[in-house]
């Protein structure tokens, strides 16, 4: 993902500034000493760029995660249905508030399936939390529906999907939730950081209170004087993260866009029929960060990944990382008994590969790989 291609002196000169201003990494306090607050300007840009309501910063996309299963209320003895394609922090995440993931499988998008959601809605079901893995959005349309009609929120993971968007608007401020990951392989990166989208008042108090110990952060009232409103943990975002994210964010759309004339390089120009592509739902546009095909002849999927290797490619998750991203390896958080449904979703990432969209190669790259791919045989 593009983000570290495009670290420099913008990031350099910014940092730079922080210490120039005070040199306060704190994200709160510190009035007299700093002339800015760099995280709270941050989230004003987020609300501004995803046209949302509230937006938090955060110190990973994991620390997002359960931020926001927070603000929803999830506990003990709850049940959050989220899918086998996944990435570990979700499930981390959903058991660190003592809840259990639930697990569906996944249709062509490689995402959620709606058609095996419903089937899994239980009186203990609090959230349901489809994620936009590698970029391309789940199909919301049928799973807002399917959450509408049994009264439950929805958290959408779009920590590998900023700049995505699903009927005209951004991935991840759809739901009652959203949340984003700005690590150092992410397509916009703050070398850690996290973003918590919240569409509800109430749930929006709550998160701000739980990411930093239970503050409420009262006006006028000195932070060692402060009260606390919850029962809080230390999830806050740095100035040195938040004035990184800033200079990020504003070259967004340009990652974006330079990503999607590779991305469509190749699905152009992959044209065998060895190779069947990854669907994209209708009215969705990706971010265009990772182009992932289907291949069932095991030979020529060898002989593909090799390919990606000597041409400078490589892969990204799938293969290489896929003990991170399916949940039928996770017997450590208690997962040795496994469904039909994380059986399925390995037997369908078993057979795909995901090819990087950098932008350290060219258009013309893109479309040689895509040549080169079209003449494999087994």
């Amino acid at each position: 993902m593009p983000g570290f291609e495009l670290i420099g002196q913008e990031e350099r000169d910014a940092l730079n500034a922080l210490m120039d201003e005070g040199g306060v990494f704190f994200a709160h306090g510190f009035d007299a000493k700093r002339k800015r607050y760099h995280v709270r300007e941050l989230e004003a840009d987020f609300c501004e760029f995803l046209s949302c309501h509230d937006a938090l910063c955060v110190s990973s996309g994991t620390a997002a995660i359960k931020v926001a299963l927070k603000s929803l209320g999830v506990g003990f003895g709850d049940e959050v249905i989220t899918q086998g394609f996944n990435f570990i922090a979700d499930f981390e995440a959903i058991i660190d508030c003592g809840a259990t993931p639930v697990v569906a499988g996944s249709d062509d998008t490689l995402n959620m399936d709606p058609a095996q959601l419903e089937g899994l809605i239980t009186d203990k079901t609090k959230a349901i939390m489809p994620v936009h893995m590698l970029g391309v959005p789940a199909r919301l349309d049928e799973i807002f529906a399917i959450a509408a009609r049994h009264n439950i929120p929805v958290i959408e993971d779009a920590c590998e999907a900023i700049g995505a968007k699903y009927n005209g608007r951004y991935a991840g401020t759809l739901g009652a939730a959203g949340v984003f990951s700005f690590d150092y392989g992410k397509a916009i990166t703050t070398g850690e950081g996290g973003l918590v989208i919240l569409n509800d008042e109430k749930m929006a108090v709550t998160a701000r209170q739980y990411h930093d110990h239970g503050h409420m952060n009262l006006p006028d009232i000195p932070r060692g004087l402060d009260r606390a409103g919850v029962a809080g943990f230390n999830y806050r975002m740095s100035e040195l993260n938040a004035v990184v994210g800033k200079v990020q964010l504003k070259k967004l759309e340009y990652i974006v866009a330079e990503s999607g004339k590779r991305y469509k390089a190749l699905d152009q120009g992959i044209t065998s029929d060895v190779y069947k592509k990854r669907a994209v739902p209708e009215g969705a546009e990706p971010a265009y960060d990772t182009y992932i095909v289907e291949v069932t002849d095991a030979q020529i999927r060898e002989h593909a990944i090799q390919l990606l290797g000597d041409m400078g490619f490589g892969t990204k998750n799938l293969p290489d990382a896929m003990n991170w991203h399916c949940s039928v390896f996770w017997d450590h958080m208690g997962f040795d008994t496994k469904t039909q449904a994380q059986l399925d979703t390995l037997a369908l990432l078993e057979r795909q590969i995901a090819i990087p969209v950098m932008l350290g190669k060219s258009v013309d790259e893109f479309a040689e790989l895509a040549v080169a791919l079209n003449g494999l045989t087994g």
